[in-house]
């Protein structure tokens, strides 16, 4: 098993290098530069994430025109749909994952349209599996579980409307009542059902967690773990403004977000083992229990609010008949 592992690499070193020279001899000097970009960032060899300069590199690529922030990100998914081996795949991810934390606008503009045309699969990565050995088949867990969490990123940011990183989101902290006070109960709601399903893409994790000895997913757990702060906040602040809104929901809005409170509740296990008990933020499932406890005492008081309206409204009608 170590020979097969060991020929791979060496075998994908010189694919690496094939491919660069290919790459540089194209006829299009100006995506051959680019392609080279991202080869040197999604190499086979190493078991390490890209180098933050590799990283820059890339993210720099959205700095010059629209053609070359289009040709950087086709490049990119040309190299994550065309491989086979579960690293490079984690290793695009990761880039795909830096441009949206980090990129410049034009990029994650060009990435936004592989998302729009492509559904909620855009990475198209369910069925991706490397079956070189046991390990390997592990790693296609961790790409499949990836791909879904970046999927479910790009979806947040639409739903709500920026970047979990823009400056925008950053300035929600300290001023929730002031960015919340016009938004519609429906927003709020449909807002929480996006941030929650990425909780739950998260606590959906594989079963091979001793894989975060790897230096790569041991990046990659770190920077979702940074995602999943961020995701937080956004909850906590939707949940306590609707909380204080809790008298002025219909019937269906209540089981809306009593469903999306238990869903969350539901996931908290399975983040719990992938960070260890790092980004407890215990007031935030405090607030959650609160919330939903609220929730359900006056949706019993209403439903018997309206049963005893049906008696009174019964009554009314057989002693006006006799």
């Amino acid at each position: 098993m170590g020979y097969r592992k060991n020929l791979r690499i060496v075998c994908g070193n010189l694919k690496d290098k094939g491919s660069l020279i290919k790459t540089v001899l194209s006829s299009k000097p100006h995506k051959s530069a680019v392609r080279c970009v991202i080869l040197r960032a999604t190499t086979h060899g190493s078991s390490s994430p890209p180098s933050n300069h590799r990283i820059a590199a890339v993210i720099s690529l959205g700095l010059e025109s629209k053609t070359e922030a289009c040709s950087c990100i086709q490049a990119l998914m040309d190299r994550l749909h065309s491989t086979s081996n579960a690293l490079v795949a984690l290793k695009c991810l990761y880039t795909i994952h830096n441009i949206i934390g980090k990129g410049f606008f034009i990029l994650k503009d060009q990435l936004s349209m592989y998302e729009y045309f492509g559904g909620r699969n855009f990475l198209k990565l369910l069925t991706f599996r490397d079956d070189l050995d046991p390990e390997t088949r592990e790693m296609s867990k961790w790409v499949r579980w990836y791909a879904a969490i970046l999927e479910q990123n790009l979806l947040v940011s639409k739903v709500l409307g920026c970047h979990l990183y823009s400056k925008r989101a950053k300035n929600v902290i300290g001023k929730e009542k002031d960015n919340f006070s016009s938004s519609l109960n429906s927003d709020l709601l449909n807002d929480i059902d996006a941030l929650v399903e990425f909780a739950c893409q998260v606590g959906d994790l594989p079963d091979s967690l001793h894989l975060q000895r790897k230096s790569l997913v041991y990046e990659i757990v770190r920077s979702v773990g940074e995602d999943y702060r961020l995701v937080q906040r956004e909850i906590g602040t939707r949940v306590a403004e609707l909380e204080a809104r809790m008298m002025s929901l219909s019937s269906s809005e209540w089981t809306q977000f009593l469903n999306s409170l238990t869903k969350f509740e539901d996931c908290k296990e399975g983040i719990s083992l992938l960070f260890r008990n790092r980004n407890r933020n215990d007031e935030l499932w405090d607030l959650v229990k609160e919330t939903k406890a609220k929730l359900v005492a006056v949706m019993k008081e209403r439903g018997n609010d309206g049963k005893r309206t049906l008696v009174v409204r019964f009554l009314q009608r057989t002693s006006g008949a006799s």
